[in-house]
């Protein structure tokens, strides 16, 4: 009986589709604009989107221009209990909106000003609710952090694997050692050291990891884009993100006209960076205004999309995988797990493997058997993304005329309507009970949230005696 037990078991935990999540990705599909219900998206067919925390350490210690942070922002106080509590709550909301599984960013001001255990509680928290979270940060932490964070008091590991979103660009001022940037290029060895951490961890202690590279883009950077991929790529970072400034946050920090770095001119100094075409409508994540993503590897120097949009053949490659395999939770599952479920679709439906195999194929010869063999059959995925952020004096009209449930006929809001209904990035609200889009979050939200997180996190001020050294003041972001 034992046996048998054992073997039902086996067999529920390795059924390919969890039919909870299934009946998520239905009801995100059902949620979307009929624009964008395209062949090559993603939401609703392959995961609900990406999500992100609000309201649980809204302070910097850098100062950044231009910043999507509202101006009270820096007058609250990092409180660990107040995180968890607030990460418990909106992850709660987010598991019963959203489904069993999804990525989903820490992020609200600086993590790293978060102690080293609360920081590793908010991600088990966030676990707990079969999120599979990513820790946004400006970079500027030692190794020793890092370690506390990924062990145990007693040295063992707390994950098996962390992931962190690194935002490196010469428009933020007070790094340690680099107050203010000369230029990208002078940011280098800080990106290097960031993702040398991780290699360490990972050598010392076995803790995998996933780096993702985030850079604001403004007039004053644009043409250095481009030279950020070149020295960059093969630092260790499995993303590279880059944001259009846009007109968001504490209008203090507007210093540029930046929508002269218009999405398009920010997508062509990416693919100079990586000397070939990136076609974003293979994959769509949300509205292509919003999003762009190029999945793909580099073997040497030579980057190549794990699709090429122009080649049949492998568009129905996508449709295959979106047919047989999208409904499949790859979030969070063990890779052994997953391996089962995943041989359980192809033996039920055993055209995927020949798909697969012609695929492969396909790809090898595109690489080139000798290019594959001089580098020792190494391939590094890398995936190339842009979000372009929309402007408060938009978002806030758009947004009220939404909530009443009328359209604009302003060409401008109307299209700001629809890029919000479609928005791959949610924040959960459990006191009411809803998501709003990021955008939404930082342009209409977030100056009342953190006016009163400062009545309930006040940052008392602590004088010195005249002499004194022991006592530094915050840094204004």
């Amino acid at each position: 009986m034992r046996i048998i037990a054992a073997l039902r078991a086996l067999e529920r935990a390795t059924r390919p589709y969890d039919p909870e999540f299934a009946a998520a990705m239905e009801r995100r599909w059902a949620e979307l604009p009929e624009a964008v219900r395209t062949p090559g998206q993603v939401l609703g067919r392959h995961g609900v989107g990406c999500e992100g925390t609000h309201g649980v350490f809204p302070k910097c210690n850098l100062k950044c221009t231009p910043c999507y942070h509202s101006r009270g922002a820096n007058q609250v106080r990092v409180d660990g209990p107040h995180t968890q509590e607030q990460v418990t709550a909106q992850m709660g909301l987010l598991r019963a909106l959203r489904g069993p599984r999804a990525h989903t960013q820490l992020i609200g001001g600086e993590v790293s000003l978060l102690a080293p255990d609360d920081h590793a509680a908010a991600l088990a928290i966030m676990r707990d609710h079969g999120r599979e979270p990513m820790s946004f940060t400006h970079g500027d932490f030692d190794y020793d952090y890092l370690a506390r964070l990924a062990l145990g008091p007693d040295g063992t590991r707390r994950f098996e694997r962390v992931s962190f979103a690194a935002h490196f660009d010469k428009f933020m001022y007070g790094r340690r050692g680099m107050e203010r940037p000369r230029d990208e290029q002078a940011l280098n060895p800080y990106r290097a050291r960031f993702a040398a951490m991780f290699v360490r961890l990972r050598r010392e202690h076995g803790v995998r990891f996933f780096l993702a590279h985030n850079m604001t883009v403004t007039p004053g950077n644009l043409d250095e884009v481009a030279s950020v991929i070149r020295d960059c790529r093969a630092m260790g970072y499995g993303m590279f993100s880059f944001q259009p400034a846009a007109f968001l946050g504490d209008e203090r920090r507007w210093k540029e006209k930046f929508r002269e770095a218009t999405p398009d001119a920010v997508w062509a100094e990416i693919e100079r960076g990586t000397g070939t075409r990136l076609d974003y409508r293979v994959f769509e994540n949300g509205d292509v205004r919003c999003n762009r993503t190029a999945y793909g590897f580099y073997v040497g120097r030579r980057w190549y999309p794990f699709l090429d949009g122009g080649d049949s053949r492998d568009l129905a490659v996508r449709d295959a995988f979106f047919r047989h395999f999208g409904k499949v939770t790859f979030t969070g599952t063990p890779p052994a797990l997953l391996a089962a479920r995943v041989t359980r679709v192809v033996v039920r439906h055993p055209s995927t493997a020949v798909t697969a195999l012609r695929w492969l194929g396909r790809t090898v010869r595109r690489v080139g058997v000798p290019q594959l063999v001089r580098h020792r059959m190494r391939v590094r995925p890398v995936t190339f993304v842009m979000h372009q952020f929309m402007d408060a004096d938009v978002v806030g009209p758009a947004w009220e005329m939404t909530q009443r449930g009328e359209q604009a006929e302003d060409p401008g809001l109307r299209e700001t309507q629809e890029r919000l209904a479609a928005c791959h990035y949610a924040m959960a609200h459990p006191e009411t009970g809803t998501l709003v889009p990021a955008c939404v979050q930082h342009a209409v939200l977030d100056p009342a949230e953190n006016a009163a997180l400062r009545t309930l996190l006040p940052i008392v001020e602590v004088r010195t005696p005249a002499g004194s050294s022991s006592g530094t003041s915050p840094k204004e972001k």
